[in-house]
């Protein structure tokens, strides 16, 4: 009799084992899929134009399927799209709504930029179209439409219930940009777009509710009364996510936001060097970016990181840049045992350099070492590091991987020619 329901319980038990391993598969295809619906043509890429703008996000939903999205789109050379969808509410209606309009935003940019017929205007008005007939009746979307062009300066934006866009200025002072829309229902007739001139402006943030009403250690405070100062305070992406995290302790809602800093780094050169494109140069190069850093900082595991990230991101120029050897090809050298010999080969007649540029920028009482490196090569398809950060288990990235991971960030050009990365002493 025992030996029964012993043997009942563990069947009940193996059961539930299988529907819960069902039910985490179904999750995470779930969180996969709301991934792939989410577009991201900026990840850990720079724009490089009159200054350069490093764009970071910082995406943490509350539950595997969001009310949150958000993408970030790469209009033409000089012109961006940002757009932050928040699902009022939470559960699966909300999300349902969030990644449709997402989705059907980022289809319709496509087909604009294939046919080069973007309007802004006509993506607006698309889109409230498509998505209020799919809103329940008590049912509301807030929703971010950015667009900005780094070579006029001209921000524009259609902001429905959104947080207040913040900018920062060359004083240090914050700017804040409202919403000038009500939210998205089945009800909304029509829409304004505004515009802003951004010639002055250094920093922004880009957020979701999720942010600003997340409660804080701090009793019956949320963290809208904390933000303008951690952004002020802010010079990257971690900083700003330090200082959230921190404060709210726990969250309570989808966290959603985009930050972009743009730094003149033409006068805060304090070291650059070119190297020919040679195994004798690598050497030569890693110990002057040693004795670089050696008047710079006396952290250990610092100057160790930041010589990990040069070595990595130096011989990705010098093989892939300068030498022209893609990832397969390379394994496939390794693998034949010829690789060093086919290094040597290449070089003889390559003439092409590599240059490395060191900055230094001093913010908020602590300074900033910005590494930059440019090869002579053709570039690759940048669009393969959100393929290397998102499976790193299968994809030939490790050193980028690693790169990212021993600096506050690593941002590539859209040639891919060019990498820059940030070390905080």
């Amino acid at each position: 009799m025992l030996n029964l329901k012993k043997l009942k319980k563990l069947k009940k038990l193996k059961k539930l084992k299988k529907k819960n391993e069902y039910a985490q598969y179904q999750e995470n295809l779930a969180f996969e899929k709301e991934l792939n619906v989410l577009r991201n043509d900026f990840y850990y890429k720079m724009i490089s134009m009159s200054s350069i703008s490093l764009i970071d996000f910082m995406y943490q939903p509350l539950d595997v399927l969001s009310g949150d999205a958000y993408s970030a789109r790469r209009i033409n050379s000089c012109t961006a799209f940002y757009l932050l969808v928040d699902g009022m509410g939470k559960g699966l209606s909300a999300s349902v709504s969030s990644i449709l309009t997402t989705s059907f935003i980022n289809h319709t940019i496509d087909v604009m930029k294939e046919s080069n017929s973007f309007d802004f205007h006509t993506l607006i008005d698309d889109s409230i179209k498509y998505i209020k007939p799919i809103l329940l009746e008590e049912e509301a979307l807030s929703v971010d439409f950015i667009l900005h062009n780094d070579k006029t300066k001209l921000l524009s934006y259609a902001k429905f219930a959104m947080p207040a866009i913040l900018m920062q200025n060359e004083n240090q002072e914050i700017i804040k940009l409202k919403s000038n829309n009500t939210p998205i229902s089945k009800y909304i007739r029509d829409f304004k777009i505004s515009y802003y001139n951004t010639t002055h402006i250094t920093k922004y943030l880009f957020c979701t509710d999720g942010v600003v009403e997340n409660s804080t250690r701090f009793k019956d405070r949320l963290y809208a009364e904390f933000i303008e100062k951690d952004f002020l305070n802010s010079f990257t992406k971690e900083d700003m996510k330090e200082r959230l995290l921190w404060k709210i302790n726990i969250p309570d809602d989808d966290i959603t936001f985009i930050f972009i800093n743009s730094i003149d780094i033409k006068h805060t050169v304090i070291s650059k060097s070119s190297f020919k494109s040679n195994f004798d140069e690598i050497e030569n190069a890693n110990e002057w970016y040693v004795d670089t850093w050696e008047s710079l900082s006396n952290d250990v595991k610092l100057k160790h990181n930041a010589g990990i990230v040069f070595t990595e991101l130096y011989m990705n120029a010098f093989e892939h840049g300068n030498l022209a050897i893609d990832s397969n090809n390379k394994h496939k050298l390794i693998e034949d045992d010829i690789y060093i010999q086919t290094l040597q080969e290449k070089q003889k007649n390559c003439n092409k350099k590599i240059f490395v540029t060191v900055n230094k920028v001093s913010y908020n009482s602590r300074d900033y070492i910005i590494t930059k490196i440019d090869d002579e090569g053709k570039g690759f398809d940048t669009d393969i590091l959100s393929k290397i950060f998102r499976n790193t288990k299968i994809y030939n990235g490790r050193g980028v991987f690693i790169s990212r991971n021993a600096s506050l960030g690593i941002y590539y050009n859209h040639k891919g020619n060019s990498v820059l990365f940030l070390h905080k002493i």
